[in-house]
């Protein structure tokens, strides 16, 4: 059941930091959405900048970057989630402005395709046997974040608290922030 806003009537709130998880309606959308068992197909971040509403996001074709909340709703009315961020502050050592500022600095990097490449082979069913859980963070490397990827390390590293204990960064994908108790759904945003 979802709780239909807009925009104008959400803003105030929406928190630095809180998460954005959106529902996609292309072919490709639903590709990610089956192999990631959710209905969900994007991760972002909202941040307040001055008086002004930010989408911080790191998406497919553009990399990483910052546009207005209000283009987004406008581009996709009634397909945006917004998930409170750590709920009743069951995480007392988490640095909201430090998650923050890790999405503000990954502006301008490019998209992990290779990142969203590994997260789908391990939808495969051959490749599912041969492969083993991998719950290592520390294994980033040098590939450049996908969204979900992005968000997930947002929070495990600038804000200190993983979302996703048991899997990796780099293999979280919007289903899995969508199903973790640091986040609880507050209302979905619909078009002006």
């Amino acid at each position: 059941m979802r709780c239909l806003v807009s925009l104008a009537d959400a803003a105030s709130a929406i928190r630095d930091g809180d998460l954005l998880l959106f529902r996609g309606r292309g072919v490709v959308s639903r590709l990610i959405s089956v192999a990631g068992r959710s209905e969900y197909t994007h991760a972002a971040r909202a941040a307040w900048w001055g008086a002004s509403l930010f989408c911080l996001e790191v998406r497919e074709l553009k990399g990483g970057r910052a546009v207005t909340l209000a283009s987004q709703v406008r581009r996709f009315p009634g397909a945006i989630d917004v998930f409170e961020v750590n709920p009743q502050r069951r995480w007392r050592n988490y640095d909201r402005a430090g998650a923050v500022q890790f999405m503000r600095q990954l502006a301008g990097c490019d998209y992990g395709y290779w990142g969203v490449g590994q997260a789908a082979l391990r939808h495969l069913p051959l490749w599912r046997f041969l492969l083993s859980p991998e719950s290592d963070d520390n294994r980033m490397g040098d590939q450049p974040p996908f969204c979900s990827h992005a968000c997930a390390a947002a929070d495990r590293i600038g804000g200190g608290v993983d979302p996703v204990p048991h899997l990796s960064d780099r293999l979280t994908e919007p289903g899995d922030l969508a199903r973790s108790s640091f986040y609880r759904y507050r209302f979905t945003l619909e078009g002006e």
